[in-house]
């Protein structure tokens, strides 16, 4: 098996991960993003997003976060194609911050707050997955789908323990049951399409009050949740061939795709199912089958929503694996996570650790989970991320930009409002959990530098 190894763009202490193996290209890298995109979002909160904002007009949550997501998307290309290591978010923010007095603090507050904003993510995929059984098991009670949870994402940390191609493969391959699903679903809707249904506005569904306000906000967040893992190639950026040119593209890729595929999705099941009646569903994909098909349509669309949802639990559980590794290459966590499979090559302790956290964060419920995610990593991460791209052009002239973003700084900017907006009208409960797991990191900060003076950052 051969090596790839990456020799230029690369800083001294810029550790990509000698050992992996770059195996991925465009057509993984894009499917790993998009089956970590798709997964089981739309079929869970379609629902949730027409009811934030009380009727179609939640069509403009979906539109403003595909901006959003594409804005975004250029950030991470720009960082990614500069700093091709596996571990993402973590890689850029230490490197481009290493010249100013903050740099030691924002790369440990991103590992921080990961801690409990990715196995959180992970989660909305096992809540998923057992909502949707729910469809058959009717009588499913509190315990059996905590044990349901568990062994689906013990079935997910087995699948992981294996080389980085044939993850690849089977990426594809879910990838490919989840495009079936959502075209099956987006061809149906159009057929039976009803604009009468769909364009049903309830009154003043346009005017800009306070109200209109906080629901847009709570659309957009629900919209960009849906969006996440625009991203996701770049954890695993140390095992892709040809980072400088495959990570940009299959993030844009990735989004324009999803955009298109989310909105006319939204669309198309408001044109059949009423949207009053839409968002009281727990199962607004098997309801809106049987009501064309019958009962057969119902159970068929569960089944394959089931097959999304593991191809979106696979696909994160893949990416977040490595944030640990890179962290602990670099004396940022504990070393055993720099640990590689002795026959795989991948780093198993990583993967094991997040899986399992990800199964207890599946305990608690979606409308905790999905705002608790987002605003957690927002401050940190996102905001984080627009800064480091301002630092590392100005700043940092050592590391090579192969990819740069168009119209810079306007992405950037939109990227900045966007994000910040999402942040004030998420409500004062998750406002305060940002802060808070801001201000826990930073007390944590102080208390790691007595124990890890030494630390490579």
């Amino acid at each position: 098996m051969r090596h790839f190894k990456l020799n230029h763009g690369i800083l001294p202490g810029l550790n990509p991960g000698k050992d992996l193996v770059r195996g991925l290209g465009l057509l993984q890298a894009t499917a790993l993003n998009m089956s970590n995109m798709v997964g089981v979002g739309p079929f869970l909160t379609i629902p949730m997003i027409i009811a934030s904002i009380g009727g179609p007009q939640c069509m403009l949550g979906w539109a403003l976060g595909t901006v959003l997501a594409l804005c975004d998307g250029l950030v991470w290309s720009e960082l990614a194609a500069a700093m091709p290591s596996s571990g993402g978010s973590f890689v850029y923010l230490k490197e481009s911050f290493r010249s100013t007095r903050f740099g030691r603090l924002i790369p440990f507050l991103f590992i921080w707050q990961f801690l409990f904003s990715g196995p959180l993510e992970i989660a909305t995929g096992f809540i998923g997955f057992v909502q949707y059984v729910g469809y058959f098991w009717h009588g499913m009670g509190a315990w059996q789908s905590r044990i349901l949870t568990a062994a689906l994402g013990i079935g997910v940390i087995a699948l992981l323990f294996r080389n980085i191609r044939d993850v690849g493969r089977l990426t594809v391959v879910l990838w490919g049951g989840m495009l079936v699903t959502v075209t099956w679903m987006v061809a149906t809707g159009l057929w039976n399409f009803d604009p009468r249904k769909a364009f049903d506005f309830p009154p003043d569904a346009f005017s800009f009050t306070r109200g209109f306000a906080m629901g847009l906000g709570g659309a957009m967040l629900i919209a960009m949740y849906d969006f996440l893992g625009y991203y996701d190639i770049c954890y695993v950026a140390g095992e892709v061939r040809q980072p400088a040119q495959v990570i940009p593209r299959a993030i844009l890729i990735s989004v324009v795709c999803v955009a298109l595929i989310y909105s006319v999705m939204n669309l198309t099941i408001m044109g059949v199912v009423p949207w009053r009646e839409a968002m009281q569903s727990r199962h607004i994909a098997s309801d809106f089958m049987e009501r064309i098909y019958g009962e057969w349509g119902g159970s068929a669309i569960t089944l394959m929503i089931l097959w999304t949802c593991l191809a979106s639990v696979f696909a994160l559980m893949l990416g977040y694996s490595r944030i640990p590794y890179a962290a602990a290459l670099d004396g940022y966590f504990f070393p055993a996570f720099a640990r590689l499979h002795p026959r795989g090559g991948f780093p198993h302790v990583s993967v094991v650790v997040i899986g399992v956290l990800s199964i207890l964060a599946a305990m608690f419920t979606l409308d905790w989970v999905l705002p608790a995610l987002i605003t957690a990593r927002i401050l940190v991460q996102f905001v984080g991320q627009i800064a480091a791209v301002h630092l590392l052009r100005s700043r940092r002239p050592d590391i090579r930009r192969p990819f740069r973003m168009w119209f810079y700084p306007a992405p950037a900017l939109i990227a900045l409002a966007g994000w910040l907006y999402i942040f004030s009208t998420s409500g004062w409960t998750f406002i305060l959990y940002g802060l808070i797991t801001l201000a826990g990191g930073i007390a944590a900060f102080g208390v790691w530098k007595r124990f890890a003076p030494t630390a490579s950052l």
